[in-house]
């Protein structure tokens, strides 16, 4: 044999592997609306920029050398996206039902390796059956050696988990402990067991979709992070998200100018229509956020979850941006569980990148109830406080119209840490609302009155102008300044030129401990 019958040989190896489980499963994949793995990587990724690694290891369990996993039922490498170095693995389900064996894990295993050594993002396309049987407790391991490197590289790299197809059993934990999870809806599922076995146990009839698809896990679960009606769709959004964030711990978001570049004084009027003063009034807080960032551009996290809350990201002035904001147009921008924690994984995301956060405060409180209190609020609550305290980012605080009690404190206060914070003239800062703190402090006074609710709204006007206004806060220092509404965009551009070489240093410890 000389050279080319070597070459020829190799690559007739490629192209075997490059088929994956052959046209007959491929076209299988084509039927349920599943693109190939690799298909899925040329959307990703920039042209011609992808270079795949390992593509000719094979499993053990195979003696007579023939190869019946091509690839090993994934496919592994590197390229960019738009212009910026990632790492990705992307299961093939056309080959043994992508599920994971031991030497499939130690490719994704290696990957995540170099990822992390090179301070660049991972993004795993999952598509996957689950373990591989036959190759019994190899396979548990494998998956173990995954969850291993999403765990110790979580704040190292940020870490992007797209479910492309059925996600069962503990496949599942890999993309939980990761920091964004994408959905496909219809054609991708995750859940821990699977209908059939909940009917058997349970007796409880149920399919894939209405357990673990798109729409519970987005809306009901609080498991997945962005959805789309299409793999492609799905892609182009984990291509945008990667725009906003750094490749690792130690570096800042790229800047990118804005397409509609607004002079830093314009004032931006609309905002006084958005929000009414009536605190009692509803509004959507997205219309304010949009008003204030770059070209309107807002990638809203989960935001079919918990929706008394909204968290993003966005641009101001060019510079990537974490926005947290109560939205009174659900359950009066109150906190409850589910949104304490969707803003506490947000907030501490954020701080892993150096990505500053917004807050837009108006929120009444936390929600009361037996459900809530019984539900543990107090610890989910909690976790905000922790994690605002621990974060060491740049942080500023926008009080849009009131902020009561203890959620005034946990959000972004500067008791525990905000570097600013403005207040809206009409801003109301107290331990309740005015209406409740009259009624309970003036209790005796309304009562003897010959006109009681004359006299309790006189009193609430009183509490109001005496207590509950943004200038008793700024006298004490807790406000760092009231801010026309229009000059919103501007004290932020301002503020966040000033913190941009914050430094801040916590004490030294190995980590802290959480309220999970």
């Amino acid at each position: 044999m000389d050279m080319f019958d070597y070459i020829q040989e190799m690559e007739e190896r490629r192209n075997i592997i490059k088929d994956g489980g052959g046209q007959k499963r491929i076209d299988a994949q084509h039927k349920r609306g599943k693109l190939t793995a690799r298909q899925r990587i040329e959307i990703l990724v920039d042209k011609d920029s992808f270079v795949e690694l390992n593509p000719f290891i094979e499993y053990r369990g195979n003696p007579n050398g023939s190869n019946e996993a091509p690839g090993e039922g994934v496919v592994t490498g590197y390229g960019k996206i738009h212009g910026r170095l990632i790492f990705l693995f992307a299961q093939d389900f056309t080959v043994f039902g992508g599920a994971l064996g031991e030497m499939h894990a130690q490719k994704i295993a290696k990957v995540m390796d170099l990822a992390a050594e090179n301070g660049a993002p991972i993004i795993g396309l999952n598509d996957s059956g689950g373990a591989r049987i036959q190759e019994g407790v190899l396979s548990l391991d494998g998956y173990g050696h995954v969850f291993y490197r999403n765990a110790i590289y979580s704040g190292v790299i940020p870490q992007i988990s797209v479910i492309m197809g059925p996600c069962a059993g503990g496949a599942v934990y890999s993309p939980a402990i990761t920091d964004f999870v994408f959905m496909v809806e219809q054609t991708s599922q995750m859940f821990i067991t699977g209908p059939k076995v909940i009917e058997s146990v349970t007796g409880a009839k149920i399919n894939s979709e209405q357990l673990g698809g798109a729409k519970v896990h987005s809306s009901v679960s609080g498991n997945a992070h962005f959805t789309g009606e299409t793999e492609e769709e799905v892609l182009q959004s984990v291509r945008k998200l990667i725009q906003f964030l750094p490749s690792n711990f130690e570096e800042r978001a790229c800047r990118l100018e804005p397409k509609n570049k607004q002079p830093v004084d314009e004032r931006i009027h609309e905002l006084l229509d958005i929000v009414p003063v009536d605190g009692t009034k509803v509004y959507d807080v997205r219309k304010v956020i949009k008003k204030i960032i770059d070209d309107e551009d807002f990638m809203e996290v989960q935001p079919f979850y918990a929706k008394n809350i909204v968290v993003g990201f966005a641009r101001i002035n060019g510079e990537t941006v974490g926005i947290v904001a109560n939205n009174p147009k659900m359950m009066a921008g109150g906190l409850d569980i589910n949104s304490s924690d969707k803003c506490s994984r947000f907030i501490r995301f954020c701080d892993c990148f150096n990505i500053p956060l917004i807050t837009f405060e108006d929120v009444s409180g936390f929600i009361p109830g037996v459900q809530q209190e019984h539900g543990g609020i107090i610890r989910h609550g909690a976790k905000i406080l922790y994690a605002y305290s621990e974060a060491t980012v740049p942080k500023i605080t926008v009080i849009v119209r009131k902020a009561f009690g203890g959620a005034y404190v946990a959000l972004n206060s500067k008791a525990i840490g905000a570097d600013l914070v403005f207040a809206w003239p009409n801003a109301e800062m107290a331990v309740m609302g005015p209406e409740g703190a009259a009624t309970i402090i003036y209790a005796k006074e309304i009562k003897e009155s010959n006109t009681p609710e004359e006299v309790r709204q006189q009193k609430i006007s009183e509490y109001r102008k005496r207590f509950a206004n943004p200038y008793i806060a700024a006298a004490n220092g807790m406000v760092d300044d009231v801010i026309d509404p229009r000059d919103t965009r501007k004290s932020l551009i301002q503020g966040l030129e000033m913190l941009k070489n914050k430094k801040k240093h916590l004490p030294k410890k190995k980590h802290g401990n959480i309220p999970l």
